[in-house]
């Protein structure tokens, strides 16, 4: 992932940390706090998330990899971050990573080799394919931040049934006992990944009518990408699969980058024509802010 789609995945999983150890580890723990690892020897990834925890077993950094598209690299690249993560704090990790991704996972979870007792690898991870879990089980637990995910669970149900299924996860959304604000965040994040499975027109007409009751627009996470949009430029051609997704909430970013540049360029006296042309606004657009 690049660091451009890094930002955006962070804004998505954060809030779900505590429920993905609770029920796909199973952990009985208690997080302490985020480690700030940059993995500077290796490339940064900002969507990781690495927490100090106490659990049953002891001790332990719960090191948390979203992945949504297969890579052949994934051993190396997880064996190097769990030796980072021991040598900063000392501290034994428990590796996950959850791939999200449309293809069935073809990703190794270990590397090994033997050369005799003093000279042998034996490293393993979890790899949880969020396509295999069962849609009903999830809807059984309180978990109610992996209810983002479920556009992207039951594989076999989903790709049976279609947009019928994707109706589903919005009605099981609308459901949730919890308050409304809480509501159009899961809500923005489901619509964002399930662009990773599904066209962008079948998106666009499941959520038309939830978008309409919550107002996803005042999500704290759809402000928290816009936000990130316009500081940061992210700009078209972020990652395949998600890019579908966060496509109109980048668009959404970059026109309103587009409209304070034009209010400030007509507040210096810039005529309509020539705002126009910079910001690639129409016309019509310009002439209304004048208007305003």
């Amino acid at each position: 992932m690049s660091q451009k789609y890094d930002i955006t995945m962070k804004n998505i999983f954060s809030d779900m940390a505590d429920d993905i150890v609770g029920y796909f580890l199973g952990l009985q723990y208690k997080k302490l706090d985020e480690l700030n690892i940059e993995f500077a020897k290796v490339e940064r990834r900002d969507s990781d998330m690495i927490f100090k925890c106490i659990t049953d077993k002891g001790n332990v950094a719960v090191h948390i990899e979203f992945q949504s598209e297969n890579d052949g690299k994934m051993p190396y690249r997880m064996l190097r971050y769990s030796l980072e993560i021991m040598e900063k704090h000392n501290f034994l990790p428990y590796q996950i990573v959850i791939y999200i991704g449309k293809d069935n996972v073809k990703m190794e979870n270990s590397l090994s080799y033997d050369f005799g007792e003093q000279n042998a690898l034996d490293y393993k991870y979890r790899i949880i394919n969020v396509g295999d879990i069962k849609y009903t089980d999830v809807l059984k637990t309180n978990y109610y931040d992996l209810y983002s995910l479920l556009p992207l669970m039951d594989q076999n149900r989903r790709k049976e049934e279609g947009e019928k299924y994707l109706e589903r996860c919005v009605e099981a959304i609308k459901d949730i006992p919890l308050d409304i604000n809480k509501k159009k965040d899961i809500a923005f994040k489901a619509e964002i990944l399930s662009g990773i499975v599904y066209k962008r027109e079948v998106i666009e007409k499941v959520f038309s009518e939830v978008m309409r009751m919550f107002r996803l627009e005042e999500s704290e996470t759809y402000k928290m990408i816009i936000e990130k949009g316009i500081e940061k430029g992210i700009e078209k051609g972020i990652e395949k699969g998600i890019e579908k997704g966060i496509q109109k909430g980048i668009e959404k970013g970059e026109k309103e980058k587009s409209i304070k540049i034009a209010k400030k360029l007509l507040k210096e006296g810039m005529d309509i024509d020539r705002v126009a042309d910079i910001t690639e606004l129409s016309k019509d657009e310009v002439k209304k802010l004048i208007q305003h």
